[in-house]
């Protein structure tokens, strides 16, 4: 596909975040191929996963495009969402359509920052698709100065300036689709259909769901939680 192909296939669908964490019971044995498939067979238009390894399983099941990611740990930096040039390499090798990373204003690991890591990667890559994963529109717009392909409200409540925001952030999405005019991807905090309707009045290119169809653990807990 074409990144046109890719961006087109995906506009105004649903895409679904199929991820599992080394302690969560759906990690590994193959399972996000599998999630993938019912996802696809759902209606979704895409899927977002994280590791190589769960990318290439999941290609193995479906043809959609994938919004690929790796979260990797280091100790200098509170950044996890592909942090370096090694995670970008690694996604780029896996044939991933898009490419998410963290694009926030926070420093990355080992002293590095946001502009020259995506000056470095987009040099690399010239024809790779990329997602910035933001949490407030300032990220937004500095992301789509940069030359960022996409932007997504990904990590709105989750740093520390946006601790607290409620989401989906309504709010944020209404000024970045009207201010910005890079397509925005709206991701995080729906789990309710009404939610989904609400996002999709803005002009969002693409909406992702995740914890709310493909964390069975966390979905239990929910409706538990409403009978404590």
């Amino acid at each position: 596909m074409t990144n046109a192909e890719v961006l087109e296939r995906i506009h105004r669908g649903v895409i679904v975040s199929c991820q599992a964490l080394p302690d969560e019971p759906l990690y590994g044995y193959h399972f996000m191929g599998k999630l993938a498939f019912a996802a696809k067979e759902g209606g979704a238009v895409g899927i977002r996963a994280n590791t190589v390894s769960d990318i290439i399983d999941i290609k193995k099941e479906v043809d959609l495009p994938v919004i690929g990611i790796i979260k990797s740990v280091y100790d200098d930096s509170d950044v996890y969402i592909t942090p370096t040039m090694a995670e970008i390499d690694a996604l780029a090798e896996s044939g991933v359509e898009i490419i998410a990373l963290d694009a926030t204003d926070r420093p990355r690991p080992n002293g590095g920052d946001l502009d020259t890591l995506f000056k470095a990667a987009r040099a690399k890559y010239p024809n790779q698709l990329f997602m910035a994963d933001c949490s407030c529109f300032e990220d937004c717009k500095h992301a789509a100065e940069l030359g960022f392909d996409l932007v997504g409200t990904t990590l709105c409540g989750y740093t520390e300036k946006t601790r607290g925001t409620a989401i989906p952030s309504y709010e944020l999405l209404d000024r970045i689709t009207t201010e910005l005019s890079v397509p925005v991807i709206a991701e995080g905090g729906v789990w309710e259909r009404g939610q989904l309707q609400k996002v999709f009045s803005y002009p969002v290119h693409a909406a992702v769901i995740g914890t709310a169809i493909t964390r069975p653990r966390d979905i239990t807990r929910r409706f538990v939680e409403a009978i404590s």
